[in-house]
């Protein structure tokens, strides 16, 4: 357990669902904060594989004292199904991150990541608006990037999934949202991007393999990446000993603090300072 965080029988729990969750940064990040927010509250990481995932969810969610949950891969899309109501984002892009047990017992899922990830770029100085971005996956954290990218004022967004299926589903949700911007991509776009993301699950792993080649970005284009870890993945390490710009997947979790504060209805802060 994080130091300073301290669990007794009113202590109000947040799942982290995922398979793996070796990897999960949320309760790093997020029990310091409770804790100086003065928050009766704890996030912690739940292993659940995906066949497990609707029981771990009904199990989870009727327990009194669980608020909420955190969801990482490989279930943003399947949680979808689980819950009563999706919020705007949730509903574009088909995938969720973050589920909250209304006071009626109905859960309402959403998704920051994207919303996260845009704002890490603002943060670090990288303009969104009239981008030309190249992502990979459409998946969870992908279609996330892709609908916050398109609602930022990017230009276009092209779009790398090997399963076509769920590519054609994230474009179709997309246009009926009203995004427009993004397509699939094809073999020339990497070359024309000013920023290049992986979205996808790629990296996690030593033995992954890249999941495009930094070589093909052109020089002075940015290289980011979701996976928080390893912090430096091995296309960040490749991206960077060719010269590009790198940004990391922390950036994503960290941007969307004030959103699940938010949504989960945390205490306002106080004296703790953001965390770096």
């Amino acid at each position: 357990m994080t130091a300073g965080v301290h669990v007794s029988g009113t202590t109000r729990l947040y799942a982290v669902l995922g398979d793996p969750v070796a990897q999960v940064r949320a309760p790093m990040l997020l029990n310091p904060l409770l804790a100086g927010l003065g928050a009766d509250a704890v996030v912690v990481p739940v292993h659940v594989r995906p066949g497990d995932l609707a029981d771990v969810v009904r199990g989870l969610t009727r327990a009194g004292n669980v608020d909420g949950l955190l969801v990482t891969v490989p279930h943003k899309a399947a949680v979808c199904a689980l819950v009563d109501e999706l919020g705007p984002a949730a509903a574009v892009t088909g995938t969720a991150n973050a589920v909250r047990r209304e006071a009626d017992g109905r859960l309402l899922a959403e998704n920051f990541d994207g919303l996260g990830f845009v704002r890490g770029l603002r943060a670090a100085g990288r303009p969104v608006r009239g981008a030309q971005v190249f992502v990979a996956g459409a998946g969870g954290a992908g279609g996330a990037v892709t609908a916050a990218l398109l609602a930022a004022g990017a230009a276009r967004v092209a779009v790398r999934d090997p399963d076509a299926a769920r590519l054609a589903g994230l474009l179709a949700r997309l246009g009926e949202g009203r995004l427009t911007g993004a397509y699939a991509a094809g073999p020339g776009d990497l070359a024309h991007a000013g920023i290049a993301v992986n979205a996808t699950p790629l990296g996690m792993r030593p033995e992954d393999p890249l999941p495009f080649d930094p070589a093909d970005v052109p020089p002075g284009a940015l290289v980011a990446d979701v996976v928080m870890k390893p912090h430096e993945t091995a296309l960040l390490r490749a991206a960077a000993a060719l010269g590009r710009p790198v940004h990391h997947g922390i950036h994503m979790l960290q941007q969307q603090v004030p959103e699940y504060r938010a949504f989960f209805g945390w205490p306002a802060q106080r004296d703790a300072e953001s965390p770096q």
